[in-house]
């Protein structure tokens, strides 16, 4: 193990980003610990949850992409109002699935079931997506909005969706990024 992998916490660029010697294998220098130990990674890479969440994002984004057209054309046209209501009942269900999944991945991965270091913004934001998905159902089951109002409120649900989800996209690039970077670093120390 590396001095990076072994000290969560220190600057990623190590002794030749301190030194300002080139590293063309380190992670840019606004990240500032690795995503996964090497144990992390491990238990990411041998866990079924991950398959489950990799399959449960694009079905959850594809449920999405119905759910916003039938929302804005009902907004548009004012038609079709049941369909786009259900739709985001839905859309809140996978989100809700996913959550959960979510925690139980993150529980196997690294050790909790919620704002683990790696991903605590993107957990603390998907507080504000939940909220705002719940507040929907809360208000179309117990009648608390007009319905363009509804509507409204299952827009700002997904501007926070498709916020939280970029979050996520970002955080799996660098992951990427990172272990990209790891096997060019073993590559070069073994040639």
């Amino acid at each position: 193990m590396n001095r990076q992998e072994g000290m969560r916490g220190s600057n990623a660029l190590g002794e030749a980003g301190r030194s300002g010697a080139a590293n063309r294998w380190s992670l840019p220098p606004f990240v500032k610990t690795p995503l996964y130990t090497p144990e992390e990674r491990v238990r990411r890479d041998a866990s079924r949850w991950t398959l489950v969440q990799g399959l449960l994002a694009p079905v959850q984004f594809l449920i999405f992409g119905v759910s916003l057209y039938l929302v804005l054309d009902y907004l548009r046209t004012g038609e079709n109002k049941e369909w786009a209501e259900w739709s985001v009942v839905v859309k809140t269900m996978a989100l809700y699935t996913i959550m959960i999944t979510g925690a139980i991945w993150e529980k196997v991965v690294f050790g909790k079931y919620l704002f683990a270091e790696s991903f605590f913004w993107e957990d603390v934001f998907s507080m504000l997506v939940i909220a705002l998905h719940t507040a929907y159902l809360v208000a179309l089951f117990q009648d608390l909005l007009p319905s363009v109002q509804l509507m409204w409120l299952a827009l700002a649900a997904y501007l926070t969706y498709v916020i939280n989800a970029g979050q996520f996209i970002w955080k799996l690039r660098m992951a990427r990024l990172e272990g990209a970077g790891k096997k060019r670093a073993a590559g070069a120390i073994a040639a």
